[in-house]
């Protein structure tokens, strides 16, 4: 087990380094840089006064040095906790993310209790009563999941809520709770708040693992050591939930790596756009589109290092769900 993590490890850092060499050179592959755009929007209006401010920040970061020596250098600076500053808010990049981090993580956890609590049930219940009105019925339903994309269901909420309902589900607080401090109160606008975007991000995504789990249990379900168990006059339920479901669930195991821990940095971006949540998402998309080369290599090398950590978590929950894995 040590030596795998050991590798594991080292597979890791050198995907990072590479990784944020790649999103570097990509970053900077349009012409001009967001003070470059700065600058000329100010020369438009007549305005020179900020270009010593400008100036400072270009010498500051190195924006007027060779390519391979920014990137050294704010690779340097990223090991340190230095993430850059955000050109766009004229801010540390580490105060803009870490703002916005908890958020994002509340939600994607929230997101993936409601998607699990969803998808596993549904699916259970699908391959067990396979081709009943109940199969049908959750087969339709996760069709209509996997084709609607979530910016779309969170425009009909969205509309419904507020032309029909007269109620307000942008954001995660109430206006009179979005800057006062941390109290009972907040905590439960937050909650009221926080169920509608992560139930559009599990009705989106609870569609496919309902497929999967129903297929991977159905050829469970007639494996020779399902029908061995039952020979030894076990429960059905036991059969099913104590033995079948637990080979079944891998490939569930696996998405939760491969989506989960990256959803924490990016979430559904187009729904946080939709519902105006503040998460990292929003950000991320902005910053890439403006050029904002250090918050979005931030994000960029986030995001891999969250996939890197879910993907190892995964291969390791696996060993525990079932077996017959051995990592070595």
């Amino acid at each position: 087990m040590l030596n795998y993590l050991i590798r594991r490890l080292g597979y890791a850092l050198i995907m990072v380094v590479l990784v944020s060499f790649v999103s570097f050179v990509i970053i900077e592959l349009p012409p001009g840089d967001y003070l470059t755009q700065k600058v000329e929007q100010l020369r438009a209006r007549g305005d020179r006064s900020a270009e010593l401010q400008v100036e400072m920040l270009r010498v500051r970061y190195g924006l007027d040095k060779p390519f391979l020596e920014r990137y050294l250098n704010w690779a340097i600076n990223f090991l340190r906790g230095d993430f850059g500053e955000s050109f766009e808010f004229e801010r540390p990049v580490s105060d803009i993310l870490g703002a916005r981090l908890g958020y994002t993580v509340i939600l994607a956890l929230a997101t993936t209790l409601f998607t699990w609590l969803l998808a596993i049930p549904l699916g259970v219940y699908s391959a067990v009563r396979q081709y009943s009105i109940g199969d049908q019925i959750i087969s339709v339903i996760s069709f209509i999941g996997l084709g609607m994309p979530g910016f779309l269901l969170a425009l009909i909420i969205l509309y419904f809520s507020i032309v029909v309902f007269n109620l307000e589900v942008t954001g995660l607080f109430s206006p009179e709770y979005r800057d006062a401090p941390w109290s009972v109160g907040k905590v439960l606008d937050l909650l009221s708040h926080l169920w509608v975007p992560a139930l559009i991000s599990a009705i989106t995504g609870t569609g496919g693992l309902i497929r999967i789990m129903r297929g991977n249990l159905l050829d469970t379900l007639g494996q020779p050591f399902v029908e061995a168990a039952r020979a030894r006059g076990l429960k059905n339920r036991t059969v099913i939930w104590k033995h079948a479901v637990r080979i079944a669930i891998n490939p569930l195991v696996t998405i939760l790596g491969a989506e989960v821990f990256p959803s924490i940095i990016v979430g559904s971006s187009l729904v946080a756009i939709v519902l105006n949540l503040p998460t990292i998402g929003p950000v991320f998309v902005d910053s890439l589109r403006k050029l904002d080369m250090y918050l979005a290599g931030t994000c960029i090398v986030f995001l891999t290092i969250m996939l890197l950590v879910g993907n190892l978590v995964a291969d390791l929950l696996l060993a525990w769900v079932d077996p017959r894995i051995r990592l070595e």
